[in-house]
């Protein structure tokens, strides 16, 4: 099997996707997990920093950050575990609802509503068994970017969402549906 079977195959297992949106909300939230990411949209842009680490490079350049270590693989530079597209409100996957009704099933993470807006925080059994990935090793590098990407980008999602459109006005130039590259050819 190639690298890209490898990689298309990854995409099919939602268990992946699930350990990476559980590390992401786990660096947003406090000790006391009383921080919660807020909305899915907000979500999304975190999510299209982490999925796309040469995106990541640039916008943390971008940032003014210099000196910084993403542990960006080779393969990850020419090829992405998961595709996104162009939405509405920019990069997004299709399966987010279904990501997230997942992980609060399984009494991973917690949501509040407040007006039109869903806000996600982990819980005690969510940063558990984030812990526990991070302790595998299997999730090192998805880590280490959640944690930078929350050090740097944890701003609101109207901010977050002009920064990713003036920093890659590329993606506003998609059509509706899109698919996002990896930003190899942006580096």
């Amino acid at each position: 099997m190639d690298l890209f079977q490898i990689f298309k195959e990854l995409d099919k297992n939602e268990d992946i996707h699930l350990g990476r949106l559980l590390i992401l909300i786990n660096a947003f939230s406090e000790e006391d997990n009383s921080k919660k990411i807020e909305g899915l949209t907000k979500l999304a842009k975190l999510d299209f920093l982490l999925r796309y680490p040469n995106y990541l490079e640039i916008a943390l350049r971008e940032r003014g950050r210099k000196k910084f270590d993403l542990q960006i693989k080779e393969y990850e530079r020419t090829s992405v575990e998961s595709k996104m597209v162009r939405y509405k409100y920019g990069p997004w996957d299709f399966r987010y609802r279904k990501f997230i009704n997942l992980l609060i099933g399984k009494g991973l993470v917690e949501y509040e509503q407040k007006g039109k807006t869903i806000n996600i925080g982990i819980t005690k059994r969510g940063k558990d068994i984030t812990n526990s990935l991070i302790e595998s090793k299997l999730f090192d590098s998805v880590n280490i970017r959640a944690n930078l990407i929350r050090k740097n980008f944890d701003i609101g999602a109207s901010a977050l969402m002009r920064f990713i459109y003036s920093t890659f006005p590329e993606i506003g130039d998609l059509k509706m549906g899109s698919n996002i590259n990896s930003g190899k050819n942006e580096i």
